[in-house]
């Protein structure tokens, strides 16, 4: 199972230059993104983005509304993949571009609890390896930052009014315990408000 995860990532790449197939450089891409991820479906987020947005797969709006859902619904955020797979303008999209992005996104993660199972008990209690993990959580929380910024922030935060709104929705999540579904509720309806200000 190791030796498929390293072959598809090596092999994947190339053969997206080979060969003019959309649907193989979807996969390549959300394969990428699933095998070079570590820390959490946020840190996910740039990756998709550098993927998707610049070649036009899905627009900058497309991209940043699925993540606010994906937000918004129970379940790890690998699955916003399926949304870009739905979404995307050339095909295959809809069912067929959705599952083709879930498995490929899914796909590394089984290839790499199957393949490194049977060494993980010797692995973990290496000082080493347990050095190189601190090492990779540490950098986990900058790339967090990084996605918090770009697209989110710099998408979402335009004036001193969208700051109050995003201290307002911080609020309501870390000091007074309300639901998420709650919160973007909340933070949807202010934008909303917000917005037809700004347009009258």
């Amino acid at each position: 199972m190791l030796a498929l995860f390293f072959a598809l990532l090596i092999a994947l790449p190339i053969a997206r230059r080979l060969v003019d197939s959309h649907a193989l450089a979807v996969f390549d891409s959300f394969y990428r993104a699933g095998s070079l991820v570590f820390g959490g479906g946020h840190v996910v987020l740039p990756l998709h983005q550098a993927e998707v947005v610049p070649p036009g797969w899905v627009t900058r709006a497309q991209f940043v509304a699925g993540y606010g859902a994906a937000q918004a619904v129970p379940g790890p955020l690998f699955t916003f993949a399926a949304y870009i797979g739905a979404v995307m303008a050339p095909g295959p999209n809809g069912l067929a571009g959705a599952a083709l992005a879930l498995v490929a996104i899914f796909l590394p993660s089984f290839f790499l609890i199957v393949g490194a199972l049977p060494f993980w008990d010797t692995l973990r209690a290496r000082a080493g390896f347990q050095a190189a993990l601190r090492g990779v959580n540490a950098a986990v929380v900058g790339l967090l930052l990084a996605a918090l910024y770009e697209p989110v922030w710099t998408s979402a935060i335009r004036g001193p009014a969208d700051v109050g709104l995003a201290l307002a929705a911080f609020g309501l999540l870390a000091f007074w315990k309300a639901p998420a579904w709650l919160v973007v509720i909340f933070a949807a309806c202010g934008g909303g408000v917000l917005a037809s200000f700004v347009m009258g």
